[in-house]
């Protein structure tokens, strides 16, 4: 197709006003530009539209009366395609992909699909975990339009909006010594075993902690699993520290955990819904976000207490 709307209009504004003067008034285009989109289509189809009067305006040719007919209906469909297209961006349905970070994806993912998905029936979410690199390098690339993530060395070209601070906590074994108070300070922890959750970004967070208070934590182990530290310290192999007090205070193979809040002047992470800067939000990604802020508040955490 080598014609645009455009130039039908031009066409159609033209066959309407019987005049290039009337028809230029009309679309608020120069004379010169009717004329030559006229020319285009008449070259263009093999036919002539218009026959030239001069100084006395345009009449249709036959041809011209019935391709004038063609095109009102052509740029009528083209105006409904435009709402239907209005329509559609306005409608919340269709499929979103978002990333969450691996250690909030088994806390937060579950409760927030299964509300968003009750509440916009026509909706499809999947989400997929990651550490901190690759969920940044998934929105760059496209793949994900939102990550649910930490406020940790945000990239410049990422925004995250925080939607709930967690402060960092210590979790030990239910029959450690400490276990039955409520907070601790790290450096009563600190020459005990430490078992760092290793992934990029979080093991410089967690260790931040003890520089800030002068400590260097005695590292029994690194592991990328965070189910795996949870077991291994309620077996008692050691503590840890995380910025999460699930509802489920076990160990996957069942034995007790206990979480104690840190005296020491740590600073907290906020949870957040990272997204490109600058792109667009569509209305199925405006609704997850708002879902979300429904949902991750500081007095309500999905899987968490």
């Amino acid at each position: 197709m080598r014609y645009t709307l455009r130039q039908i209009e031009y066409f159609v504004a033209a066959g309407d006003t019987l005049s290039i003067t009337l028809a230029s008034d009309k679309v608020h285009i120069s004379q010169p530009a009717i004329s030559a989109a006229i020319s285009h289509l008449e070259e263009e189809f093999g036919i002539q539209l218009f026959i030239r009067h001069h100084a006395q305006g345009l009449s249709l040719t036959p041809e011209g009366l019935r391709f004038l007919r063609e095109a009102r209906a052509l740029l009528a469909h083209a105006d409904d395609l435009q709402g239907v297209a209005r329509e559609l961006s306005d409608t919340v349905a269709g499929e979103l992909k978002v990333a969450c970070l691996v250690t909030l994806y088994p806390l937060l993912v579950p409760e927030l699909l299964h509300s968003f998905r009750r509440r916009f029936r026509e909706t499809q979410v999947h989400a997929v975990p990651g550490n901190q690199p690759e969920i940044f390098a998934a929105l760059r690339r496209g793949e994900v339009s939102l990550a649910l993530t930490y406020d940790m060395d945000v990239p410049a070209d990422i925004t995250i909006e925080a939607l709930a601070p967690l402060p960092p906590i210590a979790f030990v074994a239910a029959s450690h010594p400490v276990a039955r108070r409520k907070s601790i300070a790290l450096s009563a922890l600190a020459e005990e075993p430490f078992l760092l959750l290793d992934l990029p970004i979080s093991r410089d967070y967690f260790l931040s902690l003890f520089e800030a208070n002068g400590l260097r934590p005695n590292i029994a182990g690194r592991f990328e699993h965070w189910e795996v530290i949870r077991s291994l310290v309620a077996r008692g192999d050691g503590y840890s520290i995380g910025n999460v007090r699930p509802r489920n205070q076990a160990s996957l193979d069942g034995r007790k955990l206990a979480y104690l809040f840190l005296d020491d002047k740590s600073p907290p992470l906020s949870i957040g819904v990272a997204e490109m800067q600058g792109v667009r939000r569509n209305k199925l990604a405006d609704a997850f976000v708002a879902t979300c802020r429904d949902l991750v508040r500081a007095d309500s955490l999905p899987g968490m207490i």
